[in-house]
């Protein structure tokens, strides 16, 4: 065989390994949404498919390279709300223009266990099951829903 195509044949191994890999991974269930990674602008959400994950993911979309969250921290952020199970986007800090800032230790759980970490100027995407989002507020119009967050850390203290 050609030198050049035992490349090509290999690059298509590869591609094919890291697919199933991936597929695997996320059990071949679901498949998490994608997010742009525009510094400085709302983000697109692609919404996800199949089923939600029952556990806390956490992703950065933009790596920060500022001062990291601590579960302690006061933040500063832009983000955007999405329903896994219909792909609706119910709240976005960046459609008011303003950033909301709360203590960390003040929100729900998904959000005080998977922001940790970041760092001012990135932007990471939380997809989190309803027992870390509004589950334990019974009577929540959200209780049972698995949330996808976009949070743009902006400052931190």
């Amino acid at each position: 065989m050609p030198r050049k195509t035992l490349i090509k044949v290999f690059a298509v191994l590869a591609v094919l390994a890291i697919a199933f890999a991936s597929f695997t991974a996320l059990g071949g269930k679901s498949s998490m949404p994608s997010v742009t990674a525009n510094a400085g602008e709302a983000p697109t959400i692609t919404p996800p498919s199949g089923d939600a994950p029952a556990e806390l993911k956490s992703e950065d979309i933009i790596t920060g390279t500022g001062v990291e969250v601590l579960p302690t921290s006061t933040l500063t952020v832009h983000y955007t709300l999405m329903k896994w199970s219909s792909g609706e986007i119910l709240e976005s800090s960046w459609s008011s223009g303003q950033p909301a800032t709360f203590p960390l230790s003040g929100v729900i759980t998904g959000w005080q266990e998977g922001l940790p970490g970041a760092k001012v100027g990135g932007r990471r995407l939380l997809v989190i099951p309803p027992s870390q989002g509004y589950g334990a507020m019974a009577g929540h119009p959200l209780e049972k829903e698995t949330l996808i967050f976009v949070v743009d850390i902006i400052a931190v203290s």
